[in-house]
């Protein structure tokens, strides 16, 4: 078994961060050294916020600083006008430069929870891809960089090779975004020294490609190599996507995803993938999760408290996960308290017609992921209208149910519930 030295390498292996890497020996003993090694990581700004699926890189970044290294933001500003292929059936929508700039505020905004930008030798830096993308001059930029891709290997790729594979339209603008990425790897190295890109798993090809500009481009320097790392793809014991609820995705920013929310989350994390998700999503020691991994039964319940309170302090603060536990604590053990609880709402016309309970119980991730499973809670009596018991599967949610109140609550066993409101 290889032993490392790095203290970045040693922590992120031994959390479950890595995935494939490029000569990670060379890159233990670079990261060894007395000296600050700056490493990025880039970001589209395709949407308003992050969500919980970017959260294994902001992870990445936020334990490479603490190693004492230089992480890089990279924003998107001008690859997020191409969009990214990877692990897409279809072409992302193009979006205008006036949405890009609003949705890099939201993204920002994140990393300033995560990561050092004020003090210190490694403070991070954030940086927009915009800044040399936007001023390329075509033709020389195809005559400098573009003679140093083969077509033959660009579609092998994942990103490429799968979307071919299913027959699935892959447009010139979007073939050419692992070459626009391999520039920024580029680009970076030769503005701040930046040696390391790191991503997901779906990145790899990407990353393979600009350490190959590198290399062709400096052939004559073999001194200065560049280094990839990708994380694997998080999926949730029961095989869905991390991150990825029937309610939608679990947004990083708190205006489209509530402290609430975002504890409740955790807290309802399958029991399976409690220790690896506290692994890799809290800075908890590792001797303090083996601890943790010991529960059995109930007591697993505990370990989730933990890894919702330290996932909301880390993105949150303290005070928010205060908030959410006191909330909690009113919900599951005193039976009161709905304020924070995730609301569903449904207008006059579809409680006219009634709402299956089934799919009212299968319409939020808090509750349950499939009307099977609903159907034996229900025979069970475990499902709860205003604490009154459920008896009827076939029951439909309707305005009869709404005579004195706007809404009611919907809770399954004792430890999850959720507000039915009527608009």
């Amino acid at each position: 078994m290889t032993t490392y030295s790095s203290d970045f390498i040693k922590e992120i292996i031994a959390r479950g961060f890595i995935h494939q890497a490029t000569d990670i020996n060379n890159l233990d003993k670079l990261l060894d050294n007395s000296h600050i090694i700056p490493a990025y990581i880039g970001f589209d700004c395709t949407a308003s916020s992050l969500h919980v699926g970017s959260l294994i890189q902001i992870m990445l970044l936020k334990w490479f600083q603490k190693s004492g290294h230089k992480p890089i933001v990279l924003l998107g500003g001008g690859t997020s006008l191409v969009g990214d292929p990877s692990g897409k059936d279809e072409s992302r929508k193009l979006i205008n430069e006036d949405i890009i700039k609003s949705n890099s505020i939201g993204i920002k905004d994140v990393f300033n929870k995560f990561l050092n930008f004020d003090q210190g030798d490694n403070k991070a830096l954030m940086v927009d891809n915009s800044e040399w993308l936007k001023n390329l001059n075509y033709i020389e930029f195809l005559r400098d960089y573009g003679k140093h891709f083969s077509i033959n290997r660009m579609l092998t790729f994942d990103s490429v090779k799968l979307r071919l594979d299913r027959e699935q339209t892959l447009s010139f603008l979007e073939f050419n975004y692992m070459i626009l990425q391999a520039y920024d790897f580029y680009e970076l190295n030769k503005r701040y020294g930046c040696k390391i890109q790191m991503g997901g798993s779906d990145q790899w090809g990407n990353i393979i490609n600009g350490i190959e500009l590198h290399r062709r481009v400096n052939s004559l320097d073999s001194r200065n190599p560049l280094y990839g790392l990708t994380s694997p793809l998080i999926t949730t014991s029961s095989g869905s996507k991390m991150g990825k609820t029937a309610n939608g995705a679990i947004w990083l920013n708190s205006n489209l995803c509530s402290p609430w929310d975002y504890w409740q989350f955790w807290r309802n994390t399958e029991d399976k993938d409690v220790i690896r998700f506290l692994k890799l999503f809290t800075e908890i020691s590792l001797g303090e999760i083996k601890k943790l991994e010991e529960l059995e039964g109930a007591e697993i319940n505990d370990a989730k408290i933990i890894l919702a309170n330290a996932a909301t302090t880390l993105l949150h603060g303290e005070e928010e996960t205060k908030k959410a536990i006191s909330t909690a604590k009113n919900i599951f053990e005193k039976k009161e308290g709905t304020a924070n609880l995730p609301v569903i709402s449904y207008n006059n016309n579809e409680l006219t017609e009634g709402v299956p309970i089934l799919e009212c119980l299968t319409n939020n991730n808090y509750l349950l992921s499939s009307k099977g499973e609903a159907r034996r809670l229900i025979r069970g009596s475990g499902v709860k209208i205003n604490n009154t018991t459920v008896s009827d599967e076939n029951m439909k949610i309707n305005n009869s149910l709404f005579v004195n109140e706007s809404r009611i609550k919907l809770s399954v066993g004792k430890k999850k519930h959720i507000i039915l409101e009527k608009k």
